[in-house]
């Protein structure tokens, strides 16, 4: 998406795992969600005040005021919706996933999934996302839905 638009690529997790020389299940295991979520805030801060591009940030993320605010200050919030069940096939394999350890994660996720929904339905834009959708595809839905806010994208002449 970054390369065809031309613009920056910004993830918080990496930026957070590079600076902690730690992955984001070591960080909560270590030192603990709350202590995350902290460090989390301020590299979102940092990276949405010295950069403009694309932020990925983390499910969690969103979740926090401060963090919604900052990105609505900088920039604009991009809800990619996916179904419970494309979330579930694509989170059930990996062990990167902190929230989901525990003795029934497809439970959890559903759990997570309930909570965060109506958090996630205040972001500024949303894109549907599909089991059947091609990255490419995905990629043409949000750069159509980024051209709808004409502050903050311009449309590329190809």
């Amino acid at each position: 998406m970054s390369l065809r638009l031309n613009v920056p690529f910004l993830d918080s997790d990496a930026e957070i795992e590079a600076a902690a020389n730690l992955s984001v299940p070591e960080i909560f295991q270590r030192d603990g969600e709350v202590f995350f979520r902290k460090r989390e805030t301020e590299v979102i801060r940092r990276l949405l005040e010295q950069h403009s591009g694309i932020l990925s940030t983390g499910g969690g993320a969103y979740l926090a005021q401060v963090n919604r605010e900052s990105i609505s200050e900088k920039g604009v919030a991009l809800w990619l919706d996916a179904p419970l069940d494309l979330l579930w096939n694509r989170v059930r394999h990996k062990d990167t996933r902190p929230l989901l350890r525990t003795a029934n994660p497809r439970a959890t996720l559903a759990e997570i999934y309930a909570v965060r929904t109506p958090i996630y339905q205040k972001a500024e834009l949303r894109v549907p996302c599909g089991h059947n959708v091609s990255i490419d595809a995905m990629a043409e839905r949000v750069i159509e839905t980024l051209l709808t806010r004409p502050d903050v994208m311009e449309q590329i002449d190809e």
